[in-house]
């Protein structure tokens, strides 16, 4: 067990719901005041604002901020390599100074949009007795043979009949359709080629597409459609938002069919 000097840093005492938070953002990156609610388990906005502060204050957390809509700007936070150091895990995070006003922010919102799904298969429950996130890995390094391939995540999720291994594309319809359909070829190779099976050991994956829009989702639909059928399936952040993750909002490729559920 580790002493108290042990868990001193800067004048801050550590807690363990700090620790698990720094371990935490090396998977997350970067994560804005909900999300670091989520992760710790805080339930004032209060008292996580101002553990978020004493973080930054001890060199552990950099903070920066990005305009928002309305005109105003949000903070975010990410692991300062003191942070990394102190639990032990890589040092990955956004390369920003500290404080910093990002006026293009595309990469920090299609990361957080990423880390709003993970937050959900990990601590929000999965409406299957005995199902639980057990996998969930992303990175910048390529999945396939050709080393072209670079998914958002990688997850998987244990069931009592299953394992569910998917890759998630998390879209905020910035790319040119002649882009994803680049994609949509590359991931049919990847499913034909073997390579899969050897590294993730699961016999079969899908693929996770969660965009902007459904006007977005349609277009990727219909741009998927000439090319497979199959693998992939297709909803909305909004939907997401609205109706949870495990809900029937998802389509597949082909068809005019209701919505159905992952599960």
């Amino acid at each position: 067990m580790r002493s108290m000097a042990g868990n001193r840093q800067r004048g801050i005492v550590l807690q363990e719901r700090d620790r698990h938070l720094l371990r935490e953002l090396s998977v997350m990156r970067v994560i804005d005041r909900e999300q670091a609610k989520i992760v710790a388990g805080f339930r004032s906005s209060t008292r996580v604002n101002r553990r978020l502060l004493a973080l930054k204050q001890a060199g552990l957390l950099k903070r920066f901020f990005i305009g928002t809509i309305a005109g105003g700007k949000k903070a975010l936070y990410s692991l300062s390599p003191s942070g990394a150091k102190v639990v032990q895990v890589p040092y990955r995070s956004p390369r920003r100074r500290q404080d910093e006003i990002v006026t293009v922010g595309f990469f920090l919102y299609h990361q957080l949009d990423i880390n709003h799904i993970y937050c959900m298969l990990k601590y929000a429950s999965i409406p299957v007795e005995g199902a639980r996130l057990v996998r969930w890995e992303s990175s910048s390094c390529p999945v396939d043979s050709q080393k072209s391939l670079i998914p958002d995540a990688y997850l998987e999720v244990l069931r009592p009949d299953q394992t569910i291994g998917a890759f998630l594309e998390v879209d905020r319809g910035h790319e040119h359709l002649r882009v994803w359909k680049e994609k949509i070829h590359k991931y049919v190779r990847y499913a034909i080629s073997g390579d899969f099976g050897r590294v993730f050991h699961q016999p079969q994956f899908r693929v996770l597409v969660v965009t902007d829009s459904e006007r977005r989702r349609e277009a990727l639909r219909k741009a998927t459609t000439p090319i497979t059928d199959k693998i992939f399936w297709f909803t909305t952040t909004d939907a997401i938002h609205r109706d949870g993750f495990w809900s029937p909002i998802w389509f597949r490729p082909r068809g005019e069919h209701e919505p159905i559920s992952l599960l």
